[in-house]
């Protein structure tokens, strides 16, 4: 998806019978926007020669099985880029190429898990809480392919050669632990989950519950925010100037929660709209693409009745392609002579039954 926002003509090639687990409405199946798809039959010699004649034609391919299944499948690298010495071949998995797990399954939360980056993420007194799959899946393992990508094309301007990427989800989510690994080693960064600056210990980096069960989100980490924040509360910030003493941290917590509780969200919004402390709504999906400063930006797209995320970041001479107002079914013959097949090759593929 990311790659076909900033402009890339992206073909998805899938297999036949590969159903939707989730169900739900395919329009609104917003991560396939502008990224057409063929259901082609893997097991036919024709559906395999059409693969392999695309990948002619193709700067990068991506695939997302487990180590050695694309082999099988007679799709490996050493075939492909053998046949398109420019091509770039994408492989992203959960624990990487190599290793004495890359032929286990997983998934985001396991990845999260095993590297240390789920340990920390939770209250104190109840288990580890799972970030959705933001940080494992798109965040170390999505984000870290599409940059891996531009890299490569980018090398390839100078070498004239393209080249196998080996894009492992629990290698991006390490890289994002980075400044933790940091912190910890300077002694800055405790194991478990209290008395860390930004795990939800600190009075004035978590959030808290207000009068009608909504919360707001505090994030008054240096001292001119902090003591705003104190301000808005009706508090005196002289009586804070010790604030980065992860000692009176809890005390102060529990000093705070009564406040927070006796307005409710809309009052706390009127108080912090008026100064600059970093406090915020904790808003839901719905209610943010509402919000005035995310409407004003064009943070998402309204298209038709979807509503989606717009593409990012912003370009100011060749802006990102438009999201589909829905995902709509395919045009799979126009989709394949966008990459240079016949029609009358798709009239005969679709007759021997290698076309869905």
């Amino acid at each position: 998806m990311l790659l076909a926002d900033l402009g890339a003509d992206i073909l998805r090639i899938e297999r036949f019978g590969a159903g939707r687990p989730l169900g739900g409405d395919p329009q609104y199946d917003f991560l396939y926007r502008n990224r057409p798809s063929v259901a082609i039959d893997l097991k036919s010699p024709d559906g395999l020669a059409l693969v392999r004649d695309l990948a002619t034609r193709a700067d990068v391919v991506i695939e997302g099985y487990r180590p050695g299944a694309m082999e099988r499948l007679g799709l490996g690298p050493d075939m492909l880029c053998a046949a398109n010495e420019r091509l770039i071949y994408a492989r992203m998995s959960g624990w990487g190429q190599t290793g004495p797990l890359a032929s286990r399954a997983g998934h985001d939360i396991n990845y999260l898990a095993l590297t240390g980056a789920l340990y920390p993420i939770g209250p104190t007194d109840a288990p580890p809480v799972p970030p959705i799959n933001l940080v494992g899946n798109f965040g170390g393992g999505g984000t870290f392919l599409a940059m891996g990508v531009l890299a490569a094309l980018l090398e390839r301007q100078r070498s004239g050669k393209g080249q196998v990427l080996d894009v492992a989800m629990v290698d991006g989510i390490s890289i994002l632990l980075t400044q933790m690994a940091g912190w910890m080693q300077m002694g800055l960064w405790s194991q478990g989950r209290s008395d860390n600056l930004l795990d939800g210990s600190a009075y004035f980096y978590r959030c808290y519950e207000t009068a009608d069960g909504r919360h707001m989100a505090v994030g008054a980490l240096e001292r001119e925010f902090h003591d705003a924040f104190v301000a808005g509360l009706g508090q005196d910030p002289l009586r804070f100037t010790d604030y980065l003493d992860p000692a009176v941290w809890p005390d102060r917590s529990r000093q705070i929660e009564p406040i927070f509780r006796a307005r409710s969200l809309g009052e706390w919004c009127e108080v912090f709209d008026q100064l600059d402390a970093c406090v915020s709504p904790v808003l839901t999906y719905r209610e943010a693409a509402a919000h005035p400063a995310h409407r004003a930006r064009g943070v998402h797209a309204h298209c038709g009745p979807s509503l989606q995320p717009a593409p990012a970041p912003r370009f100011a001479r060749s802006p990102s392609r438009a999201p589909d107002p829905l995902v709509s079914k395919p045009d799979i013959s126009k989709s394949l002579m966008d990459w240079a097949v016949t029609e009358n090759e798709i009239l005969l593929l679709r007759k021997n039954a290698v076309l869905r």
